[in-house]
Formats: C-alpha cells, sequence, structure tokens
C-alpha cells in the first residue's frame, strides 16, 4: 500500500542563517577574551601575594628597606652587571645550575632579592622559607651559593684606586691632605661565645667586651670602599691587623694615609700619615695642633659613617651565630662590596 508522507518535520541538513552564525562568533570571541582578562588577573595576583622583587618595584621605599639599594632602577642596574655571568653559577651543592633536569625553586632575580633581604635585615633562614614558600634547605642553599658568587664576581673587580683617579676626585675638603690616598678605620662585629675557652680568649674584643670579628676598611676621600680586609679575631690589635692585612703593599712613599690616634703604625708604612695628635701628659695642644686635630677629625667622620652604612645591613646588628662563622667572612666582604653600588655620595656635594 502506498502513502503519502507529508514532509512537515525539521530539515536537518538546512544551513543557518549567517546572522545566527555572527552571534556564536562575536560570544566565543567575547568568552576568549574574558579568559584571557581572567588568566592576566591571577598571574597579577600571583605577583602581589607572591613575596619576590616584582611585588616591591612600584615602591622605592620597599626596595630600600629590603634591600639596602636606593631606588628599584639602581638594583636593575646592578643586575644588569651581574646576570651574564649568572649563568656559570655554582651552586652550593656543587651542581652547576645549567645541568640538565637542574632548576630553580625561584627565578634568578628572585634569589638575588632574597640574599639581600637576608643581609639587609637579618631575617632567619626559616622566616625567609615561609615568606618565599620554599623549604628551609633551600633557602641555605641560595644564600651560601649567592654569597659565595657575589664574594668573587665582585671581589674580581679592584677596588683599589690608582692614586691620580684619588687626586681627581678628590673633594674640595681635602684641600689641606691633597695627598690622602685612604683613610682607615677598625670595626667589630659580634659574635656567639664559643665553647671552647682557647676560642673564646682569641675572639674576645676588650673594646667591645664581647666576643667579636674584626676588619679594616678604607675609604677614598671622595667616599668609595677601596680596602676591605679579611675579618680577623676580635683580640687582636689595630696595629697588627693593619699590618696583616695586606694594604702596605698597596702604599707607596707619594701616599698619605689618615687615621685615628690608636694606629700606631709609623714603622710599618712607606708614606705620610695623618693622625690627630697625641696630648702628652703635662702638655697642652699648641693652636696648630688643634687646628689640624679638628680637620682630620672632620674628615675622618665620613669613614665612621660609610662603616655605619655598611652596618645597616641588620645581619651584623645581632649576635653573630657560630653556625655561619665558616661564611661570615664572604657575609661581611659582600657588604663592604655592595655599599659602593647601594648608595649614592656620603656627602651631596660630593656627587658633582
Amino acid at each position: 500500500m502506498d502513502f503519502d508522507v507529508e514532509r512537515t518535520g525539521h530539515d536537518y541538513c538546512s544551513v543557518p542563517e549567517a546572522a545566527a552564525v555572527d552571534m556564536v562568533l562575536h560570544e566565543n570571541s567575547e568568552l576568549k577574551s574574558q579568559v584571557e582578562d581572567l588568566r592576566k588577573q591571577l598571574a597579577q595576583s600571583k605577583i602581589i601575594h607572591r613575596f619576590g622583587l616584582q611585588r616591591f618595584a612600584g615602591s622605592d621605599d620597599d626596595i630600600r628597606f629590603y634591600t639596602r639599594f636606593a631606588t628599584y632602577n639602581h638594583l636593575m642596574a646592578f643586575w644588569k652587571l651581574i646576570e651574564p655571568a649568572t649563568h656559570r653559577m655554582i651552586r652550593s651543592n656543587s651542581k652547576v645550575f645549567k645541568e640538565p633536569g637542574n632548576t630553580r625553586a625561584l627565578p634568578a632575580v628572585d634569589e638575588l632579592f632574597m640574599f639581600l633581604v637576608y643581609l639587609s635585615l637579618g631575617l632567619k633562614q626559616k622566616d625567609l622559607g615561609h615568606r618565599f614558600q620554599v623549604h628551609q634547605t633551600t633557602v641555605s642553599r641560595i644564600i651560601t651559593t649567592w654569597v659565595n658568587f657575589l664574594y668573587f664576581v665582585l671581589g674580581s673587580v679592584c677596588i683599589w684606586m690608582p692614586k691620580e683617579q684619588v687626586r681627581a676626585h678628590l673633594p674640595e675638603e681635602f684641600h689641606k691632605f691633597r695627598d690622602t690616598q685612604v683613610i682607615l678605620d677598625c670595626t667589630e662585629i659580634r659574635c656567639q661565645t664559643p665553647s671552647s675557652l682557647l676560642l673564646q680568649s682569641e675572639v674576645f674584643s676588650n673594646y667591645k667586651s664581647h666576643c667579636t670579628f674584626k676588619a679594616l676598611i678604607g675609604m677614598a676621600p671622595h667616599g668609595a670602599i677601596t680596602f676591605v680586609s679579611a675579618l680577623y679575631a676580635g683580640s687582636i690589635s689595630d696595629r697588627e691587623l693593619f699590618k696583616q692585612s695586606g694594604i702596605i703593599d698597596l702604599l707607596t712613599p707619594d701616599m698619605a694615609i689618615m687615621v685615628d690616634k690608636g694606629f700606631l703604625i709609623d714603622r710599618l708604612v712607606p708614606c705620610k700619615i695623618h693622625r690627630p695628635v697625641f696630648l702628652t701628659k703635662g702638655k697642652q695642644m699648641s693652636v696648630d695642633e688643634v687646628t689640624h686635630t679638628q680637620s682630620v677629625a672632620r674628615l675622618r667622620v665620613h669613614v665612621e659613617r660609610l662603616i655605619r652604612r655598611v652596618k645597616e645591613h641588620k645581619l651584623f646588628d645581632t649576635v653573630i651565630p657560630m653556625s655561619i662563622s665558616g661564611s661570615i667572612n664572604q657575609l661581611f666582604t659582600v657588604a663592604c662590596l655592595l655599599v659602593n653600588y647601594q648608595c649614592g655620595p656620603l656627602v651631596k656635594a660630593w656627587s658633582h
């Protein structure tokens, strides 16, 4: 039997209208745009909430607080200087960073940031681990790696200046002492009292009435650090430290050094010494001696201000635990060398 079929159903082969297609494409485009915006917001949120350099990039006050660098731009300029050498950096476990499969827990610039925060604030490694969201052993490895890296990278740059360069940058305040090559002073940082009585006697400083490490720092007249000795046991005298530091080999007869009256080094150096006049018992200073002493004191205060900049790294405000005594020499040296990059001139007029 034949039946006539009335074709009144939907035609699935028909092509949708062009307007409907355009609407679907437009909706897809809007959804993609929204997804991309959400991804950007998520990435920005991670940066804001993650304790890293980019979180503080917009605040020079925060950069100074966490790193001691004057501004974010100063820090980035320093990073550009050392970044090429980081590809040859060796971790504290002797594995080269670039080895296959050996990845960083943090970007290299954030590892530097962590190290600077450690120096600047003296935070415990456990605290840094919580802030940067890494394990404490990773913090320890990063700090050891970066202090050794910066010790060799910055230490490879000769900071001792030829006398011609020192004269070329001589501030007008030194017009009476134009032959001054370097201003010297000793400084001490407190350390934990060793359990060994022998070691206690070696590191105990009568001046500080505490166990200390002691170093000699030299400053060019215009304010740059040009000499840093190794750290010695706190019981060493200024004279003996000067003798062992190695600076004598850098001095020539046409130079002069400026020191405090406690440096009894006249027979050790081949050059002239600018020093406050000793006041012997029963003797009164002449007018010239008073003027000379006051002039030297006014200029010597700048090396004390420079040392204070070094000790603005709060790590040295605390008693140094014996657990880091093996790396304290590198830590202190790096802190001293960083001052030449972190800060502006000691006196504003010297910047011209």
